[in-house]
């Protein structure tokens, strides 16, 4: 759920052909959005490849430069901290109904949050490589704000 809200929150689907060699597929895994380039050009497109439908049905293609590209990455790290500022609220909230400090680490619920993330990575187009990664490294900061938080109020 917490990757659909954390990848899902542009308010905009993927459109892309999935036509990759090898070697991109062991970089993103089944979840290809790009064709090979057909000019022999040492990036793997030679133009705008990323299409984006918009909620009121309109396409756009990203991107003319690259500072458009790092415009948008910023306005979407920027979106990625506030949801990670909610997310860490509920991880304090959770805290509350946890009797012992072992009980905030649970390694069986982390696998499982990893493994949707994973399906979930799949069926909304996320190389499942940066989905699990991402997630991993959410868990991975998770635990500690939450052991803390447990030490915190139990001294």
């Amino acid at each position: 759920m917490i990757l659909q809200v954390l990848f899902g929150f542009l308010a905009f689907s993927a459109i892309g052909s999935v036509n990759a060699n090898a070697n991109t597929n062991a970089c993103y895994g089944s979840n290809v959005i790009s064709a090979p380039s057909v000019d022999h050009r040492p990036v793997p497109w030679g133009t705008p490849s990323v299409h984006f439908s918009s909620l009121n049905g309109t396409l756009t293609t990203c991107c003319d430069s690259l500072d458009e590209i790092r415009a948008a990455l910023d306005d979407i790290d920027d979106q990625i901290l506030n949801l990670l500022n909610r997310r860490a609220a509920y991880v304090r909230e959770a805290t509350r109904f946890k009797s012992t400090r072992a009980s905030v680490n649970v390694p069986s619920r982390n696998e499982a949050v990893l493994r949707q993330a994973e399906q979930q990575a799949v069926h909304i187009g996320v190389p499942v490589t940066i989905a699990r990664a991402a997630m991993g490294a959410i868990l991975n900061s998770s635990v500690p704000f939450e052991q803390c938080i447990f030490d915190a109020y139990h001294q």
